[in-house]
């Protein structure tokens, strides 16, 4: 099934002319839970990874014993998911048995991995699967038509203390034989770091750059035309500029920080190449719900990857423009 934007709640351009020339475009992804294939574009799926390449490990130092195994993740969300979608018994509580309370109470963090070193490699996990076929605006360099995004499951990398994101570019005609089995850490540092499978709905949509980021008499035109007192009223940040939910290209949301520079080691300012998001909307960017998704708005259907970055926030990777082989970025908002 498609998904489509609804129209914006009105045409900002027409009210304040100027904003034309702070126009872009962004890919939402709008990931949706379903089986993935390698062949296909998507969210926690497997990776078309090519059978005589090593699989990509971290050996950063930093403790990997302790945390959820990824077994039981996935044992946990299914048992969850099936009790609470049934229909209980006459009598009955909704909800786990008694014998699945039992079991989820077996599925807890600890020292699983207890004979990992600091510094032994362990495997990164697999996030998103782009093809440039399925994704318009991913404008990847050369003949690379693939991007794969993997991270490292633990907050322990950089100054940030975030999770270490890598990305692999790649031809896909180059893929002759195919990895058959993906391996993957014994642990992860939080279970929000493990993704449902999701597949990817992409739609191009018209975005307008951030707030923060407008000329200072824009910015005042915009100061005068929002109403400040109706907490109802249509709202430039969040109805009319940057739409929510993962993305490729567009303009960032510095909601959290405020404006930052992000330049590449050479001195050119990067490019927004992904956006991570925790949610596909919450309660101040219902604006931006599909069409299609508006019978299931006030479910959990916002929240199809099961990834929670920060504090349920975003994480924004960006690329140097000129030359891909300079280190990426990751921010987090």
């Amino acid at each position: 099934m498609t998904r489509t934007t609804p129209e914006r709640p009105l045409d900002i351009e027409a009210v304040i002319p100027e904003l034309s020339e702070y126009r872009g475009t962004g890919t939402r992804l709008h990931p949706r839970p379903g089986t993935p294939l390698r062949e296909g574009s998507s969210v926690g799926g497997p990776l078309l990874w090519p059978a005589d390449e090593p699989w990509p490990t971290c050996t950063v130092p930093h403790k990997r014993r302790f945390g959820d195994r990824v077994g039981d993740v996935r044992l946990r969300r299914r048992i969850l998911a099936e009790a609470w979608s049934r229909k209980p018994a006459p009598g009955q509580p909704a909800g786990p048995t008694e014998e699945e309370l039992q079991i989820l109470d077996t599925l807890r963090r600890g020292r699983h991995a207890p004979g990992l070193g600091d510094t032994d490699p362990i495997p990164l996990l697999p996030v998103a699967q782009l093809y440039a076929r399925d994704v318009p605006g991913l404008g990847l360099p050369g003949e690379a038509d693939l991007l794969q995004v993997l991270w490292c499951p633990f907050n322990a990398h950089g100054e940030d203390r975030n999770v270490d994101v890598q990305l692999f570019r790649r031809t896909v005609a180059d893929v002759t034989e195919v990895l058959a089995e993906q391996p993957e850490p014994e642990v992860v540092g939080r279970d929000d770091y493990v993704p449902d499978p999701c597949v990817l709905h992409p739609e191009e949509v018209a975005e307008h750059q951030y707030g923060g980021l407008l000329p200072f008499p824009v910015r005042a035109r915009l100061d005068e035309w929002q109403d400040w007192e109706d907490e109802n009223a249509v709202s430039y940040q969040f109805d009319l500029s940057i739409p929510p939910g993962w993305k490729v290209g567009g303009f960032a949301s510095w909601h959290v920080t405020g404006p930052q520079e992000v330049r590449c080691e050479c001195g050119q300012e990067m490019k927004l190449l992904l956006t991570m998001d925790s949610r596909e909307w919450d309660r101040g960017t219902r604006s931006w719900v599909p069409l299609e998704d508006r019978e299931v708005a006030d479910t959990e259907a916002n929240t199809p990857t099961r990834i929670v970055v920060g504090r349920g926030g975003s994480l924004l990777v960006f690329v140097c423009p000129s030359d891909w082989a300079h280190p990426h970025r990751i921010v987090l908002q």
